[in-house]
């Protein structure tokens, strides 16, 4: 396993990290406790040290049950959560303020079984919570030693600007890394959030690396597929699946040949060719999922098989946007 910095910060994680998105029971195609017992322990034993999830995925569910298999294990391990996109209904369960935040990061830490998260994240910007108000809550949470550090999800390069400037002048915990949607097939943002990440000293955590499974290269085009992923995932069949998605997935299955690798192991390689990548935040569903991304620590691209891959793109709207 290789392991690397997030951003200009001490904490040190795997350069792979387990998504914890496939894990509960709200969709068909996620997976309950024994299952994912098998794909955490897996992890474990080829070095993964870093987990991530949020209070919304499975309604908490997720938390719960990396909580329980992560039990007695907490030293070895990095827990990263999320705060901000709505975990239930009601009127303050979709903001950043104070009151939100105190909330979720103490039933974050009833769920995870823990006394305190690694990385603490807002999973979205929220524009009717004034910034300080939630900079400073977040600052506190870091001075009472429940969060260790602080990242962000899914927000523009103007938005990172402000946190950053207002946590410089008013001496507020700085977020040392962005997750963001970032792939192969979508890379909008190369025209700003990066370079300012790479600016500033922000690691980057792409979630979705493999494009909900698109780039693995199991769908065809001109065809509608049958797999429970692709029939309750809407964001998959939104997303992805244009002419020119194909045309990057083409190139990905030619290269995977070459290299005797999988079209996945591709896909997450051009990531860590990048030196602003930290660690893909890659769903896992089963153990098979683990090796092989593990794998692509492995799998050398040439600055050639980087345009290559690269030359197909095309830009696209806005997807997953803050």
């Amino acid at each position: 396993m290789q392991y690397a910095r997030v951003g200009n910060s001490g904490l040190r994680v795997s350069r792979i990290c387990v998504g914890g998105l496939s894990f509960g029971n709200d969709e068909e195609w996620k997976i309950e406790l024994d299952d994912a017992r098998r794909v955490v322990d897996r992890a474990l034993d080829l070095g993964i040290n870093f987990f991530d999830t949020a209070n919304r995925y499975s309604k908490g569910r997720s938390e719960e049950i990396l909580g329980e298999l992560l039990s007695g294990r907490r030293d070895d391990v990095i827990i990263a959560t999320k705060v901000g996109l709505p975990p239930g209904e009601g009127l303050n369960v979709r903001d950043l303020s104070r009151r939100h935040i105190l909330e979720q990061i103490r039933l974050s830490l009833k769920r995870l079984r823990t006394e305190y998260v690694d990385l603490y994240q807002i999973h979205r910007w929220d524009p009717q919570t004034p910034l300080d108000e939630t900079l400073s809550t977040l600052t506190s949470l870091v001075e009472q030693g429940v969060v260790r550090y602080l990242g962000a999800s899914t927000l523009w390069g103007w938005q990172l600007m402000e946190a950053e400037c207002l946590a410089r002048m008013k001496g507020y915990e700085r977020f040392i890394s962005v997750q963001n949607h970032y792939n192969l097939v979508y890379r909008e943002d190369e025209r700003e959030l990066i370079p300012l990440c790479r600016h500033i000293g922000v690691g980057v955590l792409p979630w979705s690396p493999l494009a909900r499974g698109f780039l693995s290269g199991k769908y065809s085009r001109g065809k509608v597929a049958d797999d429970p992923r692709y029939k309750s995932d809407k964001y998959l069949r939104e997303r992805y699946f244009r002419e020119e998605d194909f045309d990057v997935v083409d190139r990905v299955t030619e290269l995977s040949k070459q290299k005797g690798a999988s079209n996945a192991q591709i896909a997450l390689a051009w990531l860590l060719h990048k030196d602003y990548v930290v660690a893909p935040i890659v769903g896992m569903s089963k153990v098979e999922h683990v090796e092989e991304a593990v794998g692509a620590l492995d799998v050398k691209l040439s600055s050639d098989d980087i345009k290559y891959l690269e030359e197909a793109y095309k830009p696209h709207p806005v997807l997953g946007s803050p």
